[in-house]
């Protein structure tokens, strides 16, 4: 069976979501400032929800209600058309406002360059800083367990 190809454009967004959402709101909106941002507007200001999670046991057991999440979401509306949207848990709003936008300019095709070199790179770059870091520092306390055979006999 022929897998059919995904949208380059939803590959883009999904690819900047997964680095929005890790990233603290301040850097998002410090990277921003970088841009020249069209004239938008609030298509759903920031509101605060909540959801409920779902698990399972093992991955293959039956369905159950773990318990309730808030989340925080927002829409924003560029002035040319393209609609972004912007969810985060936790009761963020304004972090639900920045991603919403980062959604919408980079769905614009003049934008959606400039929004991946100026905040998506960058962003994506602190995050495996980050990550190297920390594992370098759980590295450094790793304990080897060996067992020595005593030579009896």
């Amino acid at each position: 069976m022929i897998q059919p190809q995904p949208d380059p454009q939803q590959v883009r967004r999904r690819n900047a979501m997964s680095v929005l959402v890790n990233a603290p709101a301040e850097r998002i909106a410090a990277f921003l400032k970088t841009l020249d941002i069209p004239a938008h507007e609030s298509a759903r200001q920031p509101e605060n929800g909540l959801v409920m999670v779902r698990g399972r046991i093992g991955g293959d057991g039956a369905p159950f209600n773990l318990g309730e999440a808030s989340v925080s979401r927002a829409a924003i509306r560029l002035l040319s058309g393209e609609v972004g949207f912007g969810y985060v848990l936790g009761r963020d709003g304004e972090k639900a406002r920045l991603i919403a936008l980062c959604d919408a300019l980079i769905q614009n095709e003049a934008l959606a360059g400039e929004v991946e070199q100026k905040i998506i790179a960058p962003l994506q770059n602190e995050r495996e800083a980050a990550r190297a870091k920390r594992a370098a520092e759980t590295a450094a306390t790793r304990v080897d367990f060996y067992t020595l055979v005593r030579g009896e006999g």
